[in-house]
């Protein structure tokens, strides 16, 4: 009799997985369950319908470092299936890649849609069975007199010989888990951006610098990157790896805080100093006239027109106190968040399955033989960049394994 496997979610997880599976097992029946009505909805979307695929960065331990949750956890797996991994995988089947000067790296193409019909002609090609609008809603192990497991839908009930979970950030299948006896870690949102209303930032949406420092005050949290100004606060690398970072603190906090933010990235003994320098050098210059440190000539006049600087003042009569004010609002300006948006269409969650109940050998369920995990729908997510489409490839490549394992055993 062939052996049945059943993946949950038609991501880039459950693909992977079941594209490795059916490769290495053939003789298997692979199916996908999908919830909606079309597969790979994210993938689609991603870096602005581009898809980035995943980052230059090609050491697994200094991969795991952009992840701030499953670092730890994801040193071993990323030694089996790293970087290098992914761009073979895709190139092998006609998809090459590229890297941006960010390290993120994308399909020659620029279209997402490559990335999509590479996965599903890969899935046709081993002979995995794709089903939408199967929305698995019980689980059930296991049992005396019956070997295998049952997936649950409206329709009918599918059974397995192992079952792949790989649904994404899904509370709904987050409860199925907890049902079933889980730990789920509660989830919080992570890789937003800040709303912040503030006359220095008002009427520059688009101004961005190429590195910023900022702050949670009262917190440990800190984070450096470009920062880019929007119509409802700010963003950039830097915002969106700071709320990364701190997605449960933050969520603690209601997302109602304030933030440092180091306009330049430099010391604020060293700003004061270049400042005091001007004040005897160039005594007749306006500071209206030259932006100082790189800034945008609009962000650096709205710093001054706050600072109290007057537009027709020289250099030689900025006072002490105006000098002091500049520097602050240069290298450690306040500003009060009151809320969060989401990322475009890039949402991520902080949370999901507990990690201590995975063996991330396998990506198998301590708890349940059988039961197989793979991107996030375990308390594993990342930074912007392509970092959480890597843990996707990694996971489902070494579930889809472990799936093949688990059979042959």
């Amino acid at each position: 009799m062939k052996k049945r496997i059943i993946v949950i979610g038609g991501g880039a997880a459950g693909f992977f997985a079941a594209i490795r599976c059916a490769e290495l097992n053939p003789e298997a029946e692979v199916t996908i369950l999908e919830a909606g009505k079309d597969v790979l909805s994210k993938v689609k979307i991603s870096g602005g319908g581009r898809c980035n695929v995943t980052h230059a960065c090609f050491v697994p331990k200094e991969l795991s470092k952009n992840y701030p949750r499953g670092e730890r956890e994801l040193i071993g797996p990323f030694h089996r299936f790293c970087t290098g991994d992914t761009v073979e995988w895709f190139e092998k089947r006609g998809v090459p890649t590229k890297i941006e000067e960010d390290g993120r790296m994308f399909p020659t193409t620029n279209k997402s849609q490559t990335i999509v019909d590479c996965l599903q002609e890969s899935a046709r090609r081993a002979g995995v069975e794709v089903l939408l609008q199967q929305r698995v809603h019980r689980l059930e192990p296991p049992a005396e007199g019956r070997p295998h497991w049952l997936a649950h839908t409206k329709a009918r009930s599918y059974p397995a010989d192992t079952v792949l979970v790989a649904t994404g950030s899904s509370p709904a299948v987050w409860k199925v888990l907890a049902e079933l006896g889980h730990c789920i870690v509660d989830p919080v949102p992570s890789l937003f951006t800040f709303n912040i209303r503030d006359p220095r930032i008002e009427g520059l949406p688009g101004v961005s610098v190429p590195k910023a420092e900022v702050k949670v005050e009262g917190s440990r949290l800190i984070a450096t990157g470009p920062l880019l100004i929007t119509h409802w606060g700010m963003s950039g690398p830097a915002i969106l790896r700071l709320s990364a970072w701190g997605a449960r603190e933050l969520a603690e906090k209601k997302y109602s805080f304030s933030i440092r933010v180091n306009w330049v990235n430099q010391h604020v003994e060293n700003v004061r100093e270049t400042l005091n320098e001007l004040r005897q050098n160039e005594p007749k210059k306006q500071p209206y006239a030259r932006p100082l440190f790189g800034l945008p000539t609009r962000l650096w006049r709205s710093l001054l027109a706050h600072a109290g600087v007057p537009e027709q003042a020289r250099w030689a009569e900025l006072s002490k106190n105006a000098t002091n004010k500049l520097t602050e609002e240069l290298a450690q300006g306040s500003y009060a968040v009151n809320g969060k948006s989401t990322f475009k269409e890039e949402f991520v969650t902080a949370g999901g399955v507990d990690l201590k109940e995975v063996d991330f050998k396998t990506f198998q369920s301590k708890l349940f033989p059988g039961l197989f995990f793979a991107g996030e729908v375990l308390n594993i997510d990342a930074i912007t960049g392509g970092f959480n489409f890597q843990a996707a490839w990694t996971g489902g490549w070494i579930a889809g394994e472990g799936m093949v394992g688990g059979l042959e055993g």
